[in-house]
């Protein structure tokens, strides 16, 4: 916390208008790149905790055994397979090879270009001119520069092409490991009061395993894909213009972002619908799905600040179980150090500011502005000019702890008070209490009352024996006569 209230002021005028970047998934990234069985461990804990992947589907997932998808064992449809890795086979340094950071880079010439013409009608679903797109992809491939903006090329040759680019690399966008894992995600539906499901999409715990799913895609699959979803995205909110929607989007393009290579639709026909839907899900929630969840970055934070080992979300609520509480205080101790230190350095910067406004005003050449802005600082005293200290803040007011009439009666009345205040809180023992004080406290049933009949009934008592002890005086003393 120390480290934090270290500022740096950067002097180049030329650098102060930039905005600074701060990025929330610092320490998670950073966990990534520098221990990946530790991330991969943590997200997968999360991801398992939220959808129910066997034994053999989580060791797909995890990279232990080969994916097992759907139609590889089947011999129907062979020649329709066999024909799409034939297409394949013609490898360029972009398109048919394995995504790289370089074929993205050229890549993203196309979104960049189409993110400008968002309003062609049937964009993504309207061919372009199959000429023109052997050209700008033969330019893709060479790596030469393409001026988009030429108006050689329209912008369906262009959303074409990305498409192709898409079909062409050897695996999905999301992999095939994580087939299994999307199809149980498009299963998670809502609860019931009786426990039971129903089938209302739970989208919040969607979005959720969505966002771990990305977490450990290959950094370059990553990349493309959030480039690509903003673009459907943006792409979506115009339908009114080019008439695609998000479900229509998800059609065109969940073949190529989703299915695994070489199947059909014959493969897949009893889990089409989840796909599609799956891909329609990711585009209208894609602004969510690239920030990790709250509780992934607080592990990821203490696994460098804290002492604490990584945990998972339910180790992260019990934390904040009322257990914890004592943690509490020193959290608020850090917090309010941080404050008083962002005070010390606003007030220095404030005083600075104050000393150079007043040395201006001063270097300024006599006129009438200039008297009247010495008339304001004259004005305030308190104004930091040069030379001049700091202002202490005042001294804290004692307040007054009891009342000016309490004070009053205590000096004038003196002890008398609380005596009096001792009988009324005094109560009568009711074991000594006789029937008829019993009676009268009944009809009189305030203490102070209470305390006198007690009172009389004592001096009654005291009469009484004295009677006896003369009775029996005198019929001693006539006896011995």
């Amino acid at each position: 916390s120390d480290a934090i209230c270290n500022f740096v002021i950067c002097n180049d005028s030329s650098l102060r208008s930039q905005p600074i970047i701060f990025n929330p998934d610092f320490f998670v990234e950073k966990l990534r790149h520098e221990k990946p069985e530790v991330f991969m461990e943590l997200v997968v804990s999360n991801i398992t905790r939220l959808i129910d992947l066997p034994g053999a589907e989580l060791a797909q997932l995890m990279g232990e055994e080969d994916p097992k998808l759907p139609g590889a064992n089947s011999t129907a449809s062979g020649f329709f397979r066999s024909l799409m890795s034939l297409k394949r086979k013609e490898k360029g340094v972009v398109f048919g090879s394995p995504l790289t950071e370089e074929g993205i880079a050229q890549v993203s010439q196309l979104i960049e270009y189409l993110h400008k013409n968002l309003r062609a009608e049937g964009l993504f679903r309207v061919p372009g001119n199959s000429i023109r797109q052997q050209i700008l992809k033969d330019a893709l491939n060479s790596g030469t520069d393409i001026d988009l903006d030429s108006g050689e090329f329209h912008s369906n040759d262009v959303a074409t092409l990305l498409k192709m680019f898409l079909g062409e690399l050897p695996e999905p966008l999301l992999t095939h490991k994580h087939f299994h894992a999307h199809l149980k995600i498009a299963d998670l539906t809502l609860f019931d009061e009786k426990g039971n499901k129903t089938s209302t999409p739970d989208k919040e715990r969607q979005i959720e395993a969505l966002q771990l799913l990305f977490l450990i895609l290959p950094a370059p699959n990553r990349s493309l894909l959030k480039l690509l979803l903003d673009l459907l995205y943006q792409t979506a909110k115009k339908q009114d213009k080019n008439k695609m929607s998000a479900h229509n989007l998800a059609l065109m393009f969940a073949p190529h972002i989703l299915w695994p290579r070489n199947v059909t639709a014959n493969d897949l026909q009893e889990n089409i619908t989840k796909l599609n839907n799956g891909v329609t899900f990711m585009i209208k929630h894609s602004q969510k799905l690239f920030k990790a969840p709250a509780y992934i970055r607080e592990c990821a934070r203490l696994h460098y600040l804290g002492s604490r080992a990584h945990t998972s979300k339910d180790d992260l609520d019990l934390l904040t179980s009322p257990g914890s509480k004592e943690l509490q205080p020193l959290k608020s101790q850090k917090r309010s150090r941080l404050d008083t230190c962002h005070q010390e350095e606003t007030q220095q910067r404030t005083e600075e500011a104050l000393k150079e406004l007043f040395r201006h005003v001063h270097n300024m050449p006599d006129s009438a502005k200039k008297k009247k802005l010495i008339r304001q600082f004259n004005k305030h005293p308190t104004a930091l000019t040069p030379g001049s200290d700091v202002p202490t803040s005042p001294a804290p007011r004692r307040t007054r702890s009891r009342s000016f009439s309490g004070l009053i009666k205590r000096k004038v009345l003196g002890t008398p008070v609380i005596l009096e205040r001792k009988s009324r809180d005094a109560t009568p023992e009711p074991e000594r209490v006789s029937k008829e004080n019993v009676h009268l406290l009944q009809k009189c049933g305030s203490p102070a009352h209470m305390s006198q009949v007690k009172l009389k009934s004592l001096e009654g008592r005291k009469e009484e024996s004295c009677r006896r002890l003369r009775g029996h005086l005198l019929s001693k003393d006539s006896s011995s006569l």
